[in-house]
């Protein structure tokens, strides 16, 4: 979909949109939604339709960290990314 057709889309569900946007959480009816468990969320496949920016950055990790890495993964640069991502996500739970 062009970016043309996306604006005529929003336009032509403008009301609905801004209906939408004002609602507050309580609002909203999730009766038809089930809730995931910790369970669930944890099979959660990341990225399957959302691919995370990424940000340029130079890290300085010990030699034996990096060497671990590329030993243990074909990815390494992506298990790199997903070690920090996964102690992120950790915290994030423990910290809700």
């Amino acid at each position: 979909m062009n970016d043309e057709r996306i604006k005529q889309v929003i336009e032509d569900h403008r009301e609905e949109l801004d209906r939408l946007a004002s609602m507050t959480d309580d609002e909203i009816d999730l009766s038809d939604i089930p809730e995931l468990t910790d369970e669930e969320w944890d099979r959660a496949i990341r990225g399957k339709y959302y691919k995370p920016v990424k940000q340029r950055l130079t890290l300085r990790p010990d030699a034996d960290v990096v060497e671990w890495f590329k030993r243990t993964s074909p990815k390494y640069q992506t298990a790199i990314n997903d070690a920090p991502r996964k102690h992120m996500n950790e915290r994030r739970r423990k910290n809700k």
